[in-house]
């Protein structure tokens, strides 16, 4: 039962397991690990109407479907039927959906199950996964360290085999954060690929779901359930990848660790080294419009909602039902709004930046852009993340994969290791094509289990 795929949860179903014994499995783990023993603090809530569901899809479901009883777990920003969406926030905690965000009923026209919903930053406002409704998630393999965010819940309980997949949430970073944290792999697809319907908004602009697993497989299998994109791509040529160097940093870690990857891309890619000059805290600050659609895409979604208890932004601010920590961006994004003076230009200079980016890829015939998701470790509980370097796919709609890189070395600080992730950045519409090139270079099943160092 250990870290099931997709397709082994399957073949246990065919060789006559009880599809509810193995769903149990599931909470279990949740009830011995969540809030008890290590205590994670990932579930937000479990789906009370679980069994009732999975025996609907036991009756009537073509037990071939893709998702086939499948445990999804699900970043409590998206809409499920009948369940609180809360953002993380007990402004929201009332909120209960009374329909499925569009992607969910993909997952159910499949066969998914959805099990539980899983803490967030809150608001997916920052990267460390702390929240007013459940407090600080933990990272597995370092319980002092955040599990990066805002997907966090999603990334720490795959990492826990609380599901087998999972969903979240990137509007900056926020599904390839606590990817690589967490040892895992992560989709952020092409911008607008995917419904936003249903999903408490950041910023429309930027904001997309995306799948997370433990492996390779088993999120390219639930981007296609998402997207309902079921082309097969081959690389016919010797793919092309442009090392993008000054994305990298100087932590000895992270760099250690990305000259392993390069060394394995080595054998399947054509490596590019890059002399552009990225600055990811300038795209940050400067360009990304993140906090200046906050509001009025915030706004947009509860005026929809006749069951959430606030019906505004400024009614959550006045409702002081958020955690502190967030209170400072709230109070920012109250002042800023799409009719800002500043908000036109920083739309254009983002498409400058796509525009840049579509140029290098053409000039130097690549296929994707490589480098690491964060240039220092994922931070010690109540630090910052720093240094994180997915804003570039964020502002210009590229689509981006994250991918395992290893572990930093073991030390006194970190006794197990910290794991570390990368970035493989291909265009706008090319995500089929970076599954396929991720498959290419990675082991498409491998997973390190958590605590133990597993290969699995």
């Amino acid at each position: 039962m250990e870290y099931l795929t997709i397709k082994s949860y399957h073949e246990a179903l065919n060789q006559g397991a009880d599809a509810k014994q193995l769903v149990r499995h599931y909470l279990e783990r949740i009830d011995k690990y969540d809030k008890q023993g290590p205590a994670i603090n990932a579930i937000i809530a479990v789906n009370p109407n679980w069994e009732e569901e999975l025996d609907q899809i036991l009756q009537t479901m073509d037990p071939k479907a893709p998702l086939f009883a499948v445990p999804v777990l699900v970043k409590d920003n998206i809409d499920v039927k009948g369940m609180a969406t809360t953002a993380g926030s007990l402004s929201l905690v009332d909120n209960i959906a009374t329909e499925d965000a569009p992607i969910i009923q993909r997952i159910r026209r499949a066969g998914g199950l959805v099990l539980a919903k899983t803490n967030l930053h809150e608001f997916a406002i920052w990267g460390e996964t702390l929240s007013s409704m459940l407090g600080q998630t933990k990272n597995p393999y370092d319980l002092t360290r955040t599990p990066g965010g805002s997907s966090g819940g999603t990334g720490a309980a795959l990492a826990m085999d609380f599901g087998i997949v999972g969903l979240g949430t990137d509007t900056i970073n926020s599904v390839r954060s606590p990817s690589s944290a967490n040892n895992l792999v992560g989709l952020r697809p092409s911008t607008a690929i995917l419904s936003s319907d249903g999903i408490v908004p950041y910023s429309f602009t930027q904001d997309t779901a995306g799948p997370m697993a433990r492996n390779l497989a088993d999120v390219s299998l639930l981007y296609r359930v998402l997207s309902d994109d079921w082309r097969q791509v081959e690389i016919e040529n010797k793919p092309k990848v442009g090392v993008l160097r000054s994305f990298f940093g100087s932590n000895p870690d992270v760099l250690q660790a990305m000259e392993h990857v390069l060394e394995r891309l080595s054998q399947s890619v054509e490596l590019v080294e890059l002399d552009e000059e990225f600055d990811n805290q300038y795209l940050i600050d400067q360009v990304s419009v993140h906090l200046y659609d906050l509001k009025d895409h915030l706004n947009h979604y509860l005026a929809q909602k006749d069951n959430a208890p606030v019906k505004s932004f400024d009614d959550i601010i006045a409702s002081g039902k958020f955690h502190p920590g967030i209170k400072e961006n709230l109070e920012k994004a109250a002042q800023l709004s799409t009719t800002d003076p500043a908000y036109q230009p920083r739309i254009a200079e983002a498409k400058q930046w796509r525009d840049r980016l579509i140029r290098l890829f053409d000039e130097k015939d690549l296929t994707a852009l490589v480098y690491p998701h964060q240039q220092q470790l994922i931070c010690k509980i109540g630090g910052s993340q720093i240094g994180r370097n997915g804003v570039l796919a964020s502002i210009t709609g590229f689509c981006s994969l994250s991918l395992p890189a290893g572990f930093s070395a073991q030390s006194d600080d970190a006794p197990l290791g910290v794991p570390i992730g990368y970035e493989l950045l291909a265009r706008p519409g090319a995500d089929l094509d970076l599954l396929t090139l991720g498959k290419l270079v990675f082991d498409e099943t491998k997973f390190v289990a958590p605590l133990t160092g597993k290969g699995v």
